[in-house]
């Protein structure tokens, strides 16, 4: 099995979130995938195999697998045109179907994910207090125009917004008691967001629950804080720049595109880079 090795929603030839892409002729088994995904390490990996039309994927991170993965589906875009050529392709994911639309020119890949529908809904308050015990956060950190909240974009999060910048950077989490929480809630990460602009966001996303620390980039994560903004209102204007990864010497550049209608798809953009 050949696996290519992409950063997905990179700036340039820097930065971005490493992800494994497989296109075989058939799906591995389960299990194999998921051997395979915990031996190379990365947040994520991306499985594709034909399938009618289109393309039958599946997303393992290294611990479990997972529903849905963005820059896994950027990564896995980029792939697939430079492998067959630019275009829009279906994949079929577990639970729902997407596209990834994907074009290479002079050495780069462009790409962008139309996500599946979005939905957000207040977060319980003993659950919000629980994880921030474990980050460390007071009532004070938070930023009350983005009230905690859980988000979903094909993917379940937690979403934490906190005023300061400098408290974003300072992240430290207990990993064991998070990741035990995640697993139990369902969250694929939780979304720590601190607002520059009222379209220009900082992120860090801890993934505890797949056995990581943290992702530099995580474009499901993205869109369900896009579908957020636009069910509280938010003045996004129709669009958000997230930068991600910038704390762990990673920096990554994600683009939303909001469309106005409740609960739709939500564009996902960015650049990608083959690693050596």
């Amino acid at each position: 099995m050949t696996i290519l090795r992409i950063a997905a929603f990179s700036e340039g030839d820097s930065g971005g979130n490493p992800a494994g892409v497989s296109i075989t002729d058939a799906l591995p088994s389960p299990d194999e995938m998921q051997r395979v995904a915990a031996e190379i390490g990365f947040s994520e990996t991306a499985f594709a195999a034909p399938l009618g039309a289109g393309w039958r994927v599946r997303y393992f991170a290294p611990n479990i697998e997972v529903p849905f993965c963005g820059h896994a589906t950027i990564a896995l875009g980029a792939a697939l045109a430079m492998k067959f050529g630019d275009g829009v392709f279906p994949l079929t994911l577990n639970d729902t179907e997407i596209t990834v639309k994907a074009a290479h020119s002079n050495g780069i890949v462009t790409a962008a994910l139309q996500s599946p529908p979005t939905r957000s809904r207040p977060a319980p308050p003993e659950l919000v207090a629980e994880v921030m015990a474990h980050f460390g956060y007071r009532d004070e950190d938070l930023d009350p125009s983005i009230p905690p909240a859980l988000i979903h974009g094909g993917a379940d999060h937690l979403v934490l917004a906190l005023k300061s910048r400098k408290r974003l950077a300072e992240m430290a989490y207990d990993f064991d008691a998070t990741r035990t929480v995640m697993l139990r809630e369902g969250w694929a990460t939780i979304l720590l967001v601190h607002a520059r602009t009222s379209q220009l966001f900082d992120t860090r996303n801890p993934f505890a629950a797949g056995g990581v620390y943290e992702d530099p980039a995580t474009g499901a994560a993205t869109a369900a804080f896009a579908g957020y903004l636009r069910d509280l209102g938010w003045p996004h204007g129709g669009a958000i720049d997230i930068v991600q990864g910038e704390d762990m010497g990673m920096r990554s550049l994600l683009h939303a595109d909001i469309p106005d209608e409740p609960g739709s798809s939500i564009r996902v953009s960015g650049t990608a880079r083959v690693m050596a």
